[in-house]
């Protein structure tokens, strides 16, 4: 280094020499002033009312991306929240957390006011995304609120699609469940084969019922009583009495989150309208005792 600064001297000395009047610089002994300052720095956060082209639970700045919901991709961010209070002083909140169960219903209401109602309802998923483990020590705070089309309410992996979700479930729109015809392998529930309400089938999409205080081993040893919930919405649903004559009108069959989904504080039920010893024609939205007689 010394013989660098060296050479740089003399050679300033031969250009004076050369030049004549022209007077060098000469530094003033201060290395700092002369940089522009440089600007604080600022941790990443996702975008909102943004489409991604693929799902990820953690999501890192260096590989982050976006499009144009009006071009093919996978998920579409409905909200990015904070987590506050403990949970921001404390380590990046695990499944099952009390913190991340806190994200989720706020999710879970974003989701709502983006679609025009219950995601449940309908062939979409929600998922949180989180950032990475370095990036929390640095300081991110955030979650990302994730929702999809899928294909299926037996398969629920994401499909991609072209187009916003908001606004979704205020109209009539081909993502919302309604009439099925089961396929059963003996007495088994293979899978549901959406049809139109009009054509021949045996089940319907009557709504979504909520387990409040529940933990995942208890709900999947409570059959019985998930289906006398559900069977109440089908009573709703159907218009006619919640009664000892409702089991011989339909019975139920009924989809709950995964496990994970449980976990993180997912616990909408899925209720659907079972008829097993005759073919509908018509929706059973309101139809009355008539519509629906015992057997």
């Amino acid at each position: 280094m010394r013989r660098w600064l060296l050479a740089l001297a003399l050679a300033g000395t031969a250009t004076v020499a050369l030049g004549g009047c022209v007077q060098p610089h000469r530094a003033d002994g201060d290395l700092i002033d002369d940089w522009p300052a440089l600007p604080a720095p600022r941790l990443f956060v996702p975008a909102t009312d943004a489409c991604l082209p693929r799902i990820t639970a953690v999501v890192q700045a260096g590989t982050y991306e976006t499009v144009e919901c009006a071009r093919s991709h996978l998920a579409e961010a409905v909200h990015v929240g904070t987590f506050t209070g403990a949970t921001a002083g404390g380590t990046r909140p695990e499944p099952g957390s009390p913190a991340l169960r806190t994200a989720r219903a706020e999710c879970d209401q974003r989701a709502r006011e983006a679609i025009g109602g219950d995601w449940h309802a309908a062939r979409l998923t929600l998922n949180i995304a989180l950032p990475s483990v370095t990036a929390w020590l640095s300081g991110a705070r955030w979650y990302r609120c994730d929702l999809s089309e899928t294909d299926s309410i037996d398969n629920t992996r994401p499909v991609n699609r072209v187009g916003s979700l908001r606004g979704a479930l205020v109209s009539d729109n081909p993502l919302v469940h309604r009439c099925f015809d089961p396929k059963l392998i003996g007495n088994n529930l293979n899978y549901m084969a959406p049809v139109l309400c009009t054509e021949p089938h045996r089940a319907e999409f009557v709504g979504v019922y909520v387990e409040r205080d529940m933990s995942w081993a208890v709900f999947t040893r409570s059959s019985q009583q998930v289906h006398r919930r559900c069977m109440g919405l089908i009573a709703a649903f159907a218009d006619v009495p919640n009664n000892s004559d409702l089991p011989y009108r339909a019975g139920s069959i009924f989809y709950p989150p995964s496990q994970r989904e449980w976990e993180e504080g997912d616990r909408g039920v899925r209720c659907f309208l079972w008829s097993d010893d005759r073919r509908l024609t018509r929706s059973m939205r309101g139809v009355g005792p008539k519509g629906l007689p015992a057997i």
